[in-house]
């Protein structure tokens, strides 16, 4: 039955009245102008494409992909019929068809298409993968870990000469999920395996050995994974030590001769969350590895994947504010109570002004961020590297930090309604902490917003000098900015231990400060000024709709207006 049809608003007790109808197709582009503002100021030469994948994603058909794709969880198989082992995933068609959409638009190759073609890198590529996997994201978050990560690895293997091939098919548009060698493919996917039991985030931890081969950066590795994300990914990044040094290493699922490496799935996890994605724990019994990088590098290797990766768990989550935020505004056109639709209620409508700002303030902020992305590596601009080293880590903590609360409200104006499986609420729900933990909890990234400010103190100089182009316009945002920079100044006497406490106060200032700057730069006065009344003033909200009087609920709504009209 397809899941969505045309319902009986009379049964035989009673009339079907006062509810909010689905929201197809989804209205991806036209419901976010953060989004196609960004891309008037930054990326205007692929707007045409970008809407046209929004268009795509947002149909019945693409909903309802994702419906499948996450109800039906993937299945492990280890063994054949006949006892052999085989260690494949199998998931549900509409998996499938969901990952052939991402790699065929180029979700996770766009930004790299200049490795193929010999070509200049696109000046807006890193801003228009950005928007792609915000788009899909919106529809079903799971099969953009592995778009994700292939995105990620990409900027690994691209720098090192032996993987030329390799990269031509990671950026390929083709989709083949059959598992057979990398050398019958025409397009691949890859994965990462880091994390081991008895470490988690402190890879140094790691037990896994690599034992060399004898044949140039061949080497045998032994040991396990606690987290392998995508494994039937047709390759991983991953980390090994030789001889006590933490090396990275590129691992196929099958060896140059053809047969199946010693990678052995042990089981898939049972998540809270993410059903449609696969994440296992593996072993490694002798597998074949090339190495990547040099002999004890494997940190400073992998560390460019991760950067990328982070890049774009900012993305899904500000990805999964604007659905909800999207579903909340459809059901409170639609349903009314005490006499009047809830969008018209006072209080209602300062709550939902209140989540517009949040989720627009996060959108703008990680195509920004994208944009930065490009300006580096388009324009070589090192002050771009810079303030991306920097404010990559510290855009990742907060808005992923703040999503989960934001989808707890929105979920509540749907009242019972977005509490129960039918409604898309609690599967977002159930996503929302995901990329708070994935590459680098908290308090990982909070550290490692220290450890860039500590040993590169250029990142936060590039990182202010961001801040304060947005100097002079807004009151709130000056004193606020006078504030970090005092604050900052003073961590410098600060103790070992005074300055690891306040790593998340760091943090956050940083954050809010940055996303108040990227708005007063960029987006509406009105917008930029109600951020700034409600996030960097004296008298801050506690929950989402705990808003001063005196701000204007009105000017915020109206960034909606197009949208609600069009679902009215």
């Amino acid at each position: 039955m397809p899941l969505y049809y045309l319902p009986q608003k009379k049964l035989s007790t009673h009339q079907v009245l006062n509810q909010s109808k689905e929201l197809v197709p989804l209205p991806l582009w036209s419901a976010d102008p953060a989004m196609s503002e960004a891309f008037e100021l930054w990326g205007r030469e692929a707007i045409s494409s970008v809407k046209s994948f929004a268009d795509q994603v947002g149909s019945a058909e693409v909903i309802d992909w994702g419906w499948r794709a996450n109800r039906t969880k993937p299945r492990l198989i280890t063994h054949d019929r006949f006892g052999h082992r085989v260690d494949e995933v199998d998931f549900h068609p509409a998996y499938h068809q969901l990952m052939n959409l991402g790699v065929t638009h180029r979700v996770s190759s766009i930004a790299w298409q200049h490795l193929s073609s010999n070509t200049a890198p696109s000046p807006h590529g890193h801003l228009s993968h950005a928007a792609l996997l915000y788009l899909l994201s919106q529809v079903e978050a799971g099969v953009c870990c592995p778009l994700s990560m292939t995105y990620a690895a990409t900027s690994v293997l691209a720098q090192h000469s032996q993987y030329r091939e390799l990269v031509t098919k990671l950026v390929s548009p083709h989709y083949d999920p059959e598992f057979k060698p990398i050398t019958q493919k025409h397009g691949i996917t890859m994965g990462m395996a880091m994390t081991e039991k008895q470490g988690g985030s402190d890879v140094r931890a790691n037990q896994t050995t690599a034992q060399w081969t004898g044949e140039e950066n061949a080497y045998l590795l032994s040991g396990h994974k606690w987290f392998c994300s995508a494994p039937m990914s047709d390759a991983f990044l991953t980390l090994a030590k030789v001889n006590e040094q933490l090396t990275c290493f590129f691992l196929p699922r099958w060896t140059p001769d053809g047969n199946r490496n010693r990678i052995f799935i042990q089981r898939l996890k049972d998540k809270m969350g993410n059903h449609a994605n696969a994440s296992s724990e593996v072993e490694f019994d002798q597998a074949w590895a090339q190495q990547v990088g040099e002999v004890g590098a494997g940190i400073r290797t992998i560390i460019e994947m991760v950067h990328h990766t982070r890049l774009d768990a900012s993305l899904a989550n500000a990805s999964i504010m604007r659905r909800a935020v999207t579903q909340a505004f459809a059901h409170c056109v639609h349903r009314s109570a005490f006499g009047k639709a809830l969008i018209k209620q006072p209080l209602m409508r300062t709550v939902l002004a209140d989540l517009w700002l949040e989720s627009e303030a996060a959108t703008w902020t990680t195509m920004y961020l994208a944009h930065k992305f490009d300006q580096a590596a388009h324009a070589q601009d090192s002050a771009a590297q810079l303030f991306t080293r920097l404010a990559t880590a510290v855009v990742k903590y907060w808005i992923c930090k703040r999503t989960p609360n934001l989808v707890y409200e929105a979920l509540e104006c749907h009242g019972g309604a977005g509490y129960v499986e039918e409604s898309i609420m609690p599967r977002l729900f159930r996503e929302s902490p995901l990329n708070s933990i994935w590459e680098g909890s908290g308090n990982v990234i909070c550290l490692d917003i220290l450890r860039a400010m500590q040993r590169s103190p250029e990142t936060i100089n590039a990182f202010m000098t961001e801040l304060n182009h947005a100097k002079g316009q807004d009151p709130l945002y000056d004193q606020q900015l006078i504030k970090l920079q005092k604050t900052l100044q003073e961590a410098a006497s600060w103790s070992e231990n005074e300055t690891l406490c306040s790593a998340r106060y760091i943090g956050s200032e940083l954050a809010v400060v940055l996303q108040a700057s990227i708005l007063i730069r960029f987006a509406p006065s009105e917008i930029a000024e109600a951020f700034c009344m409600t996030r960097l003033g004296t008298s801050l909200g506690r929950v989402y709709g705990d808003l001063h009087p005196s701000l204007s609920i009105d000017s915020v709504l109206k960034r909606a207006d197009a949208f609600i009209d069009m679902i009215s």
